[in-house]
């Protein structure tokens, strides 16, 4: 049963309220999403196996398990595997129930079965698309008609749910429906965006029918006004169980000057004040349009952005920079030299500007000083020596966050989801810590 108390001003509230935890955690709502993506290539430098959900503890405290990605083809319209070793060939991963996989279906897939046979419960969702081009150009062009959107609909339903893989590989009810990261619709793909969601839902309410299971289908929601401005968001609310709402990327390191990637609120001492560049103001613009506050799940990030060459002023906050952070060590205590992916020890983005929680939580003992701001419910990393600055989120903004979720609104939100699982710590305390407070 949703929480039924009058919302209060989270903003007044939050920066205190630890001390008050065993207070307020008993009356949380029980039924919100926690959701998390995998990424299929985390198999590899990173070493990250769906296995590791099982044996770290995450596998209990999801409600949904959601799987990048796959691609969009346009000619003709369907869902195209992006990464077949990964997706069910290597016969190299590790069992998640110590029982040996049976081909012909490995890979990822193949983990994901043994997985929902330990957990039942588990929802598994195939992210369609993704940040490339290609896949935008895909969309566009398989939404325009209605043809192309049957084709489409019909084409992932029939690889994914159904189990068609390809040819002699089968695993009916692999998937249990679908998150769409069409990323980004223009002006012109606003019907055609709500229209595919349409498709899909029209097609999984028909195979409901037989089978009398519900099917998923969500999108993924971005934070930037430039982006979610040609969304139709309350018709395409409308067509979902939830939506996927990012609430990361609000600064990264092609910003030459730092700031918060993912804070709560916004600030009067931000040089962007007012520019809607913070998890609130887009929870509000998303509600003002008409989304239902239970679908919407707002995204944490499980990396931060780091920029170098940051003076020592405000503890690196709101500073000019000489470009993006180098990538550490994965256990904070040095600099990665090798980006190839051939040597072991660096951290596993392997990309300068950006690191993941479970290196950052190391830097702390290496140099870096933490800061939080009560006011925006932010949290950074700086080093005076290196003039180095991380933006992230930690288990006390993660917390704070999910207390947000319960008090914006009576009822609260639909709950959170994080990008990506494979950058907690091995412990996999962020999810744990947002499992916590939701009641999962």
């Amino acid at each position: 049963m949703r929480n039924s108390r009058s919302p209060l001003s989270c903003r007044a509230i939050l920066p205190g309220v630890l001390t008050v935890v065993a207070f307020v955690v008993p009356s949380l709502a029980q039924d919100k999403i926690l959701g998390g993506y995998f990424e299929e290539w985390s198999i590899y430098y990173a070493g990250y196996n769906i296995a590791n959900l099982q044996q770290n503890g995450v596998a209990d405290k999801l409600t949904h398990l959601i799987y990048a990605f796959a691609n969009v083809s346009s000619n003709p319209a369907g869902c195209v595997i992006a990464d077949s070793w990964a997706d069910y060939q290597t016969p190299y991963l590790p069992s998640v129930s110590g029982t040996p996989y049976a081909g012909p279906l490995y890979g990822n897939f193949a983990a994901i079965q043994q997985l929902k046979q330990l957990h039942p419960k588990l929802k598994v969702l195939m992210s369609i698309g993704g940040a490339s081009a290609a896949n935008t150009a895909a969309f566009a062009s398989a939404a325009s008609t209605q043809a192309g959107r049957t084709a489409l609909a019909a084409s992932c339903i029939d690889m994914f749910v159904n189990g068609n893989i390809a040819p002699g590989i089968t695993a009916p009810g692999l998937f249990d429906g679908f998150n769409i990261d069409w990323e980004y619709p223009t002006a012109s793909d606003t019907q055609n965006f709500t229209a595919l969601l349409a498709e899909f839902r029209s097609q999984l309410n028909a195979l409901s029918k037989v089978t009398g299971k519900h099917y998923v289908v969500s999108f993924d929601g971005p934070a930037g006004s430039q982006n979610y401005v040609n969304i139709d968001l309350r018709n395409a609310a409308r067509q979902v169980d939830f939506i996927t709402a990012e609430g990361y990327n609000y600064a990264g390191s092609w910003d030459t000057q730092t700031n918060d990637a993912s804070a709560l609120f916004d600030s009067r001492q931000d040089p962007d004040y007012g520019q809607g560049l913070d998890v609130n103001d887009t929870v509000d613009a998303y509600l003002k349009a008409g989304v239902p506050p239970h679908k919407y799940v707002m995204g944490l990030p499980l990396y931060g952005a780091g920029w170098t060459g940051v003076p020592n002023h405000n503890h690196g906050l709101y500073q000019s920079s000489t470009g993006p952070s180098p990538v550490p060590l994965a256990n904070g205590t040095g600099l990665c030299t090798d980006l190839s992916g051939n040597t072991p020890g660096c951290d596993t983005l392997l990309t300068p500007g950006v690191a993941t929680y479970g290196t950052l939580a190391n830097l702390a003992s290496n140099g870096y000083r933490n800061y939080f701001d009560p006011k925006r419910i932010a949290v950074s990393l700086y080093d005076p020596t290196s003039e180095t600055f991380y933006t992230y989120d930690n288990p006390e903004t993660a917390f704070l966050k999910m207390l947000y979720i319960d008090l914006k609104v009576p009822g609260g939100l639909g709950g959170a989801d994080v990008w990506a699982l494979k950058d907690d710590d091995t412990n996999g305390t962020m999810v744990k810590t947002m499992a916590a407070v939701l009641g999962r």
